[in-house]
């Protein structure tokens, strides 16, 4: 767990990643009997160019990026619309994947492997998909505290 010092009375509290995270119901994931074309069409809808895969079942597979169904679209369905409904997710290669964390992980460990990846996605002890952490998250979290640290070293005039 990481210590932060609270604001009010300087004292510390120990941070959990379930502070950052995002979860399953307000992130886009596509089901890994998603089509090539599904997933296409709904990535360019939301915008986002990496999206978590689920199993039916609600579990973590792996991670969809623009560039995997890029290569599939020019290795498998040969840039035709036809065949990229016939090629499922679940048997497209995807050339890397966001490595997920449980909700037990310290944060020590989620910067760790945050500072590669957009986001991490976050699972249970059964593996199912909970929901994400983004890097723009921790990012603006530890900004802040740095500024409240700052803050409080110029009011006490070390700075």
């Amino acid at each position: 767990m990481c210590k932060v010092k609270t604001k009010e009375n300087g004292s510390e509290v120990s941070m959990n990643i379930l502070f950052f995270l995002t979860p399953k119901e307000n992130v886009s994931y596509l089901p890994e009997d998603y089509t090539l074309r599904q997933a296409l069409e709904k990535m360019k809808y939301h915008g986002y160019s990496a999206v978590p895969v689920l199993t039916l079942d609600g579990r973590y597979v792996g991670t969809v990026t623009e560039g995997d169904l890029l290569w599939a679209m020019m290795d498998e369905a040969r840039f035709d619309l036809e065949k990229a409904e016939l090629i499922f997710l679940r048997d497209m290669e995807r050339r890397r994947d966001n490595r997920p964390v449980t909700v037990n992980t310290d944060m020590d460990d989620l910067v760790d492997v945050i500072k590669d990846q957009n986001f991490v996605p976050v699972i249970d002890d059964e593996q199912r998909f909970i929901g994400i952490v983004t890097r723009k998250d921790v990012i603006e979290f530890y900004y802040r505290e740095y500024q409240k640290a700052e803050q409080k070293e110029e009011h006490n005039g070390t700075v």
